[in-house]
């Protein structure tokens, strides 16, 4: 609860989000007078601390510098530095728990429906592309990329402010009583009200060339290792619109590195333009119908394609009963192909809103190449993340404004 002490250091100022399996909360370390988020597991979830281990493991390994065609740049800004890990015991059990660095917010929610300026557009996709690399360099899949998952760092002036002085300038805790649906008193393990998330960001149309170096890749908690661990597609829980094919077609065959490359090309193009390339609210059938819509049968597996087009009659598991995708037997309005998706999802709005900035001919061919590159149905035929670094939009336009 908002006021809450845990660690005998950390106080609770507000809430900053939530997933399936943790929430994240604004507190303030009264040891060291800094703000800083603290991550809370659900109870009884060990896994949890697979995420911060894997985040050591990175901070330890990775070099001060990475060099690319531009010049060095500093990999360790693009990953969370976790500060401690401890347990906390509630009502409902033992909860894993770790701090790290503060962010203002995550991109998803800073460009709903907006567009971020074009030179910050391009570096923020740089520095996303770089954090990638960092990864994959040290030997991890990221698992989960996509713009909930990316954020960005708070200027550190925000530590000057008292308790007080933060809700005199973000407000008040925002809450929501919590009532049981019969109307029955509620159990002493739940909590009397819930939070509603504070957000500390800006939007997309004001952020700043400094806002898009303090570019952060968050949320490790899907990362691992291929070279030591076997993930199976059927256990990939990156959104289905940002899931690469081959996890879907193929639920029982181990992803890799590929599979980052092609969730990372869904998160450059919405970086890029207001919508993203695919639909994030329909079934994984009509994903995979847009999929091939946008890029075409070309690349597509024989396999995939032979099961993707039978009958809508026919028993769709696999012998382990997960799920894969076919056509949609409804009647459906078909996805743009690739270049005009571009023109419509992207420029249209740039044009728009024209102070956001418009890409150029030649840019726009080179953006087109890059996702041609990135998002091949097979996953080995998909380019990696060292010629996605050495890409002509990269090398041209990206990579320059990294500071």
């Amino acid at each position: 609860m908002v006021d809450d002490l845990l660690h005998r250091r950390y106080r609770i100022v507000d809430k900053l989000g939530h997933g399936g399996y943790s929430t994240i909360w604004l507190a303030h370390d009264e040891q060291t007078t800094r703000y800083v988020a603290l991550k809370v597991a659900i109870s009884g979830q060990m896994l949890p601390r697979r995420e911060p281990s894997i985040l050591r493991a990175l901070s330890e390994s990775v070099p001060s510098t990475q060099e690319t065609a531009q010049g060095a740049f500093d990999a360790s800004t693009t990953i969370p530095q976790v500060l401690e890990v401890f347990n906390v015991r509630g009502p409902n059990g033992i909860h894993v728990c770790y701090t790290k660095t503060l962010a203002q917010g995550n991109l998803k929610e800073a460009s709903f429906n907006r567009l971020f300026p074009i030179e910050v557009a391009r570096l923020l996709a740089a520095r996303l592309a770089l954090a990638v690399s960092l990864i994959h360099s040290q030997g991890f899949v990221h698992g989960d990329i996509h713009l909930r998952n990316v954020l960005v760092k708070l200027p550190s002036t925000i530590d000057e402010l008292s308790i007080a002085d933060f809700r005199k300038t973000f407000g008040e805790p925002e809450t929501v009583p919590i009532h049981r649906a019969d109307g029955e008193p509620l159990p002493p393990n739940a909590p009397p009200q819930a939070v509603v998330p504070l957000y500390l960001g800006r939007m997309a149309e004001e952020f700043t060339l400094d806002d898009a170096n303090g570019l952060i890749l968050g949320d490790f908690g899907e990362a691992f290792a291929p070279a030591t661990e076997e993930r199976l597609g059927g256990d990939c829980n990156t959104p289905v619109a940002m899931r690469a094919p081959e996890a879907l077609f193929e639920p029982d065959t181990p992803v890799s590195f590929s599979a980052d490359i092609w969730s990372l090309g869904t998160a450059i193009w919405e970086i890029l333009g207001m919508n993203f390339i695919f639909s994030e609210t329909e079934t994984m059938d009509e994903i995979v119908a847009q999929q091939i819509d946008v890029l075409g049968y070309h690349g597509l597996p024989l396999a995939w394609r032979e099961h993707w087009e039978r009958s809508n009659t026919e028993e769709l598991v696999t012998e382990t009963e997960v799920e894969v995708p076919r056509h949609p037997t409804v009647d459906r309005n078909a996805w743009p192909p690739l270049e005009q998706a571009f023109a419509e999802f992207v420029q249209k709005h740039r044009r728009e809103q024209e102070a956001m900035g418009v890409f150029g001919e030649e840019e726009t061919k080179a953006i087109l190449d890059l996702m041609r590159g990135m998002l091949r149905f097979k996953p080995e035929e998909r380019i990696t993340i060292q010629e996605v670094l050495q890409s002509d939009w990269m090398t041209k336009w990206a990579l320059p404004r990294v500071g």
